[in-house]
Protein backbone atom coordinates (compact mmCIF):
# COMPACT_ATOMS: atom_id res chain seq x y z
CA UNK A 1 0.00 0.00 0.00
CA UNK A 2 2.57 2.42 0.86
CA UNK A 3 3.73 2.12 -2.87
CA UNK A 4 0.49 2.70 -4.16
CA UNK A 5 0.26 6.05 -1.85
CA UNK A 6 3.99 7.14 -3.39
CA UNK A 7 3.04 6.86 -6.60
CA UNK A 8 0.32 8.32 -6.30
CA UNK A 9 1.90 11.33 -4.48
CA UNK A 10 4.25 11.35 -7.17
CA UNK A 11 1.62 11.56 -10.09
CA UNK A 12 -0.09 14.44 -8.36
CA UNK A 13 2.64 16.57 -7.51
CA UNK A 14 3.52 15.81 -11.15
CA UNK A 15 0.16 16.94 -12.77
CA UNK A 16 0.48 20.30 -10.12
CA UNK A 17 4.24 20.59 -12.42
CA UNK A 18 1.72 21.10 -15.31
CA UNK A 19 -0.04 23.93 -13.48
CA UNK A 20 2.97 25.78 -12.42
CA UNK A 21 6.76 24.23 -12.39
CA UNK A 22 7.83 25.21 -8.61
CA UNK A 23 5.07 25.31 -6.50
CA UNK A 24 4.92 21.50 -5.90
CA UNK A 25 9.03 21.48 -5.65
CA UNK A 26 8.50 23.97 -3.24
CA UNK A 27 5.59 21.84 -1.56
CA UNK A 28 7.36 19.05 -1.75
CA UNK A 29 10.42 20.60 -0.57
CA UNK A 30 8.76 21.90 2.48
CA UNK A 31 6.71 18.35 3.29
CA UNK A 32 10.19 16.03 2.89
CA UNK A 33 11.75 19.03 5.57
CA UNK A 34 9.18 18.95 8.08
CA UNK A 35 9.53 14.81 7.68
CA UNK A 36 6.08 14.40 6.29
CA UNK A 37 7.59 13.12 2.72
CA UNK A 38 10.22 11.00 2.72
CA UNK A 39 12.20 11.12 -0.31
CA UNK A 40 13.69 8.82 -2.66
CA UNK A 41 17.98 7.71 -1.85
CA UNK A 42 19.76 10.79 -3.72
CA UNK A 43 16.87 12.98 -3.37
CA UNK A 44 18.10 14.59 -0.08
CA UNK A 45 19.06 17.66 -1.39
CA UNK A 46 15.35 18.43 -1.82
CA UNK A 47 14.50 18.73 2.25
CA UNK A 48 17.95 21.63 2.15
CA UNK A 49 17.71 25.00 3.07
CA UNK A 50 18.88 26.21 0.06
CA UNK A 51 16.49 23.68 -2.11
CA UNK A 52 13.30 25.57 -0.08
CA UNK A 53 15.16 29.46 -0.50
CA UNK A 54 15.83 28.19 -4.04
CA UNK A 55 12.75 27.02 -5.00
CA UNK A 56 10.35 29.55 -2.61
CA UNK A 57 12.57 32.21 -5.08
CA UNK A 58 11.66 30.64 -7.85
CA UNK A 59 7.75 30.22 -7.09
CA UNK A 60 7.33 33.73 -6.32
CA UNK A 61 9.08 35.04 -9.65
CA UNK A 62 6.90 32.24 -11.82
CA UNK A 63 3.65 33.55 -9.88
CA UNK A 64 4.73 37.13 -10.83
CA UNK A 65 6.00 36.60 -14.35
CA UNK A 66 2.56 35.04 -15.42
CA UNK A 67 0.86 38.11 -14.90
CA UNK A 68 2.94 40.54 -17.18
CA UNK A 69 1.38 40.30 -20.69
CA UNK A 70 4.23 39.74 -22.66
CA UNK A 71 5.95 37.58 -20.16
CA UNK A 72 3.08 34.77 -19.58
CA UNK A 73 3.87 34.20 -23.50
CA UNK A 74 7.44 33.47 -23.02
CA UNK A 75 6.93 31.47 -19.45
CA UNK A 76 4.10 29.36 -21.33
CA UNK A 77 7.41 28.61 -23.89
CA UNK A 78 9.83 27.51 -21.67
CA UNK A 79 7.03 26.09 -19.07
CA UNK A 80 6.50 23.20 -21.00
CA UNK A 81 10.02 21.25 -21.00
CA UNK A 82 10.33 22.87 -17.21
CA UNK A 83 7.29 20.93 -16.54
CA UNK A 84 7.91 17.81 -17.71
CA UNK A 85 11.21 17.72 -15.78
CA UNK A 86 9.68 18.83 -12.59
CA UNK A 87 7.12 16.20 -13.01
CA UNK A 88 9.99 13.55 -13.51
CA UNK A 89 11.84 14.40 -10.74
CA UNK A 90 9.13 15.04 -8.29
CA UNK A 91 7.77 11.74 -9.06
CA UNK A 92 10.98 10.39 -9.21
CA UNK A 93 11.93 11.77 -5.74
CA UNK A 94 9.34 10.33 -3.82
CA UNK A 95 9.15 6.47 -5.42
CA UNK A 96 10.89 5.60 -2.67
CA UNK A 97 9.74 1.91 -2.72
CA UNK A 98 10.30 1.22 -6.12
CA UNK A 99 13.35 -0.33 -7.47
CA UNK A 100 15.68 2.01 -9.16
CA UNK A 101 15.25 0.73 -12.81
CA UNK A 102 11.37 0.81 -12.15
CA UNK A 103 11.35 4.24 -10.25
CA UNK A 104 13.37 6.01 -13.42
CA UNK A 105 11.05 4.58 -16.02
CA UNK A 106 7.75 5.03 -13.98
CA UNK A 107 9.35 8.69 -13.63
CA UNK A 108 10.01 9.86 -17.19
CA UNK A 109 6.70 7.87 -18.70
CA UNK A 110 4.52 8.76 -15.68
CA UNK A 111 5.52 11.58 -14.05
CA UNK A 112 6.81 13.66 -16.99
CA UNK A 113 3.50 12.31 -19.43
CA UNK A 114 1.27 13.85 -16.23
CA UNK A 115 3.26 17.13 -15.66
CA UNK A 116 2.90 16.73 -19.86
CA UNK A 117 -0.74 16.24 -19.78
CA UNK A 118 -1.76 19.12 -17.56
CA UNK A 119 0.62 21.89 -19.42
CA UNK A 120 -0.54 20.81 -22.56
CA UNK A 121 -3.69 21.31 -21.73
CA UNK A 122 -3.01 24.60 -20.04
CA UNK A 123 -1.49 25.94 -23.24
CA UNK A 124 -4.25 24.59 -24.81
CA UNK A 125 -6.50 26.42 -23.01
CA UNK A 126 -4.45 29.94 -22.78
CA UNK A 127 -4.08 29.85 -26.56
CA UNK A 128 -8.21 29.53 -27.10
CA UNK A 129 -7.83 32.22 -24.20
CA UNK A 130 -5.23 34.57 -26.47
CA UNK A 131 -7.84 33.71 -29.46
CA UNK A 132 -11.15 34.72 -27.87
CA UNK A 133 -10.12 37.50 -25.97
CA UNK A 134 -6.80 38.82 -26.83
CA UNK A 135 -5.51 37.80 -24.04
CA UNK A 136 -7.01 39.85 -22.16
CA UNK A 137 -8.29 36.72 -19.62
CA UNK A 138 -4.85 35.65 -19.43
CA UNK A 139 -4.87 36.78 -15.83
CA UNK A 140 -7.97 34.73 -15.45
CA UNK A 141 -6.20 31.83 -16.74
CA UNK A 142 -3.00 32.42 -14.22
CA UNK A 143 -4.83 32.78 -11.18
CA UNK A 144 -6.74 29.15 -12.16
CA UNK A 145 -3.71 27.79 -13.06
CA UNK A 146 -2.12 28.82 -9.63
CA UNK A 147 -4.73 27.76 -7.87
CA UNK A 148 -4.49 24.57 -9.47
CA UNK A 149 -0.77 24.04 -8.67
CA UNK A 150 -1.50 25.07 -5.17
CA UNK A 151 -4.25 22.50 -5.00
CA UNK A 152 -3.05 19.91 -6.44
CA UNK A 153 0.06 20.20 -4.65
CA UNK A 154 -1.88 20.25 -1.22
CA UNK A 155 -3.66 16.97 -2.22
CA UNK A 156 -0.88 15.20 -3.66
CA UNK A 157 0.37 15.68 -0.26
CA UNK A 158 -2.46 14.75 1.91
CA UNK A 159 -4.71 13.14 -0.07
CA UNK A 160 -2.55 11.49 -2.68
CA UNK A 161 -5.20 9.27 -4.80
CA UNK A 162 -7.84 12.16 -5.03
CA UNK A 163 -5.36 14.67 -6.44
CA UNK A 164 -4.41 12.11 -9.09
CA UNK A 165 -8.45 11.94 -9.57
CA UNK A 166 -8.73 15.54 -9.34
CA UNK A 167 -5.61 16.36 -12.23
CA UNK A 168 -6.87 14.45 -14.74
CA UNK A 169 -10.70 15.31 -14.26
CA UNK A 170 -9.55 19.15 -14.50
CA UNK A 171 -6.46 18.24 -17.66
CA UNK A 172 -9.78 16.78 -19.55
CA UNK A 173 -12.38 19.75 -18.56
CA UNK A 174 -9.64 22.16 -19.90
CA UNK A 175 -8.89 20.30 -22.82
CA UNK A 176 -12.87 20.58 -24.08
CA UNK A 177 -13.27 23.72 -22.81
CA UNK A 178 -9.82 24.46 -25.27
CA UNK A 179 -11.64 22.74 -28.19
CA UNK A 180 -14.98 24.35 -27.82
CA UNK A 181 -13.24 27.80 -27.50
CA UNK A 182 -10.95 27.05 -30.68
CA UNK A 183 -13.73 25.65 -32.71
CA UNK A 184 -15.41 29.31 -32.40
CA UNK A 185 -15.00 31.57 -35.23
CA UNK A 186 -13.14 35.23 -34.12
CA UNK A 187 -15.68 37.84 -33.42
CA UNK A 188 -15.79 40.38 -35.08
CA UNK A 189 -14.84 38.83 -38.22
CA UNK A 190 -16.89 38.79 -41.36
CA UNK A 191 -17.00 36.61 -43.91
CA UNK A 192 -16.43 37.29 -47.64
Amino acid sequence: METLISVAVGLGLAAACGFRVFVPLLALSLGARSGYVPLSPGFDWIASDTAAIAFGCATLLEVIGYYIPWLDHALDVAATPAAIAAGMVTSASVFADLPPLVRLTAAIVGGGGMAALVQGSTVALRAGSAAATGGVANVLIATGELAGSVIVSALALLLPFVAVVVALGFAWMVYAVARRVLRQPPTGVSGF
